[in-house]
């Protein structure tokens, strides 16, 4: 999942939403300096990895990417759901979608002295470009994959996903729907175990 889903699953726990948006900048066991609920939220990150890399659902919306994006396929997949998280966002939460994420721009920008170097460079694009509120946009959707695609020089050819996305629009979101509801039944649990 990428990152509006992530944030999600941590329930409005602050500590583990950052813990939960940093992880992929956090390397192996190299985070036992951070306040226990970030570590939480850093174990929470890789676990809804883990569960949605072998999800048989996700698998098929892999596959219908498979062969035009190869390796990039699930990255691309993770920005798709993460598009129909934002434009489905009122079945998902009471707080308006544009209140929660700069809630969470606030949150990160707060704390933005205990960010891994990686997360503080690209934070600041995130806020200026508004990526998590874009995303319920198509236009939101190719800029972030115009950009992924520049990230890896062109080879990945990201950019062109939006037109599979279109296409294939209602099925991707078919995919989405019965897929989130067993992930946030996953992560609910995970929370739970962490805690």
């Amino acid at each position: 999942m990428n990152f509006l889903a992530h944030l999600y699953l941590s329930e409005s726990n602050t500590n583990i939403m950052i813990g939960n948006f940093i992880a992929d900048h956090v390397k192996g066991n190299k985070f036992s300096h951070y306040h226990q609920d970030i570590q939480k939220g850093i174990l929470l990150h890789r676990e809804i990895d883990t569960y949605t890399d072998a999800h048989e659902i996700v698998r098929i919306s892999k596959r219908r990417l498979h062969e035009r994006y190869r390796h990039y396929d699930g990255v691309i997949i993770d920005i798709f759901y993460d598009h129909y998280l934002a434009k489905n966002w009122k079945n998902y939460s009471q707080i308006p979608l544009n209140i929660y994420v700069n809630s969470v721009y606030r949150l990160l920008e707060e704390n933005f002295d205990i960010l891994p170097e990686k997360t503080q460079d690209m934070l600041p694009y995130i806020v200026q470009y508004n990526w998590l509120y874009n995303y319920q946009f198509a236009k939101g959707i190719q800029e972030v994959l115009n950009g992924m695609n520049r990230r890896t020089n062109g080879k990945s050819k990201m950019n062109l996903a939006i037109e599979d996305l279109l296409e294939n629009y209602q099925i991707f979101e078919d995919d989405f729907t019965t897929f989130f509801e067993d992930l946030r039944a996953f992560s609910h649990q995970k929370l739970l175990e962490l805690s």
